[in-house]
């Protein structure tokens, strides 16, 4: 007899964390596989936590967080995006907005929509749940269109996540098409989630929004990506309230609450200014498409910190593989998608790091031409 639910037999470990764990084991390898900012936690927002702490805040909060980081959310979607939201909950960062918003809705048999390359979440927490997800190649632009959209949505549809600019290639989703899906949205009665943890790394045009362009929507934002707090693990979730209130009642019964004395930093980050670590990563990318575009087929990103060339011969899974062997962390495309014909790279890393992985990768390319 086994004590393991069957439900784990329809998922796996992340690629991402079995590369993470190889990382460990290797001599200063060209590490560029990290989907985490090479910039540390601002000053502002680790004194802010650590007053909090020894003010003693470190009891748990209200299940919705504290009042002043969802009043702040708020102010800062009014401010950037000039759009209101409502039913704001502080979550355990995106992740966990995304487990508990999928928790809430997915019934067996629902189908989920999203674009191939995804965030490995998405197809996983799908499964889990015993809902039926549904990737859209996206492929060779990975414009996730309505019109590309329209035609995989059945009678069994509910739900069409959003993931703008996307991990793992970096496209994002321009306003006008976001008005075309939250329209497709509307006709057929979709719930969108739309997650936005990069919007604040956008390079060549302003971000735009699907929230305020249709009712059903749940905004996932949180500060891993902008404040660098990956390991504080603090975002929020808002949207319609009988959704919300659902999701509310899951994390009762699941996190409990975000960490207290994260919430009261997040206050202060979300009022940083950007500016400087936008232009910082502007560069970078430059740098990576720059260096890579004459010998590797790729899309310019246009934001996250994330590029998805095309592997040489065909094949990311052998590419990568043979980067590894000669000590370059790269990530598999296939981690990202039902394809095997790309990989990812993270250009959240020192500019020397950038210009000798891109050195190395370009002498590797050459041996499978």
């Amino acid at each position: 007899m086994s004590y393991i639910a069957e439900r784990m037999d329809r998922i796996d470990a992340s690629g991402i964390r079995k590369v993470f764990a190889l990382a460990a084991k290797m001599e200063n390898p060209i590490n560029l596989s990290i989907g985490q900012p090479d910039y540390d936690v601002d000053e502002i927002c680790k004194e802010t936590a650590i007053k909090a702490i020894r003010n003693g805040f470190n009891s748990y909060t209200q299940t919705w967080g504290i009042e002043e980081l969802r009043e702040a959310v708020k102010d800062y979607y009014r401010r950037k995006f000039g759009v209101e939201i409502s039913n704001v909950m502080i979550t355990c960062g995106v992740s966990g907005g995304l487990f508990l918003a999928l928790l809430a809705t997915v019934n067996p048999g629902d189908e989920v929509i999203f674009a191939d390359p995804y965030f490995v979440m998405y197809k996983h927490l799908v499964n889990l749940l015993g809902g039926k997800p549904v990737p859209i190649d996206t492929y060779p632009d990975f414009r996730f269109s309505a019109d590309r959209i329209e035609p995989h949505i059945t009678e069994k549809t509910k739900i069409l996540i959003l993931n703008s600019p996307s991990n793992p290639t970096g496209v994002t989703i321009p306003e006008k098409d976001l008005k075309e899906i939250a329209e497709l949205a509307k006709k057929y009665k979709l719930l969108v989630i739309t997650d936005e943890i990069y919007e604040s790394l956008s390079y060549d045009e302003n971000p735009s929004t699907i929230v305020g362009m249709y009712d059903q929507v749940i905004l996932l934002n949180g500060f891993s990506k902008s404040a660098g707090m990956t390991g504080w693990r603090i975002g929020y979730a808002a949207g319609p309230e009988d959704i919300i209130q659902q999701m509310n009642t899951l994390q009762q019964y699941t996190f409990v609450c975000a960490p207290s004395f994260a919430q009261k930093a997040a206050v202060e980050a979300v009022k940083a200014d950007m500016t400087a670590k936008v232009e910082s990563y502007r560069k970078k990318r430059d740098l990576i498409y720059e260096g890579l575009k004459d010998h590797f087929k790729v899309v310019k990103p246009k934001g996250s910190f994330y590029i998805f060339p095309e592997a040489p011969g065909g094949d990311g899974d052998v590419f990568v593989k043979k980067a590894i062997e000669n000590n370059i962390l790269i990530i598999p495309g296939s981690v990202f998608s039902d394809k095997k014909t790309h990989f990812r790279i993270s250009f959240a890393a020192k500019d020397e790091i950038i210009m000798k992985g891109v050195e190395e990768l370009i002498k590797l390319a050459k041996q499978f031409s």
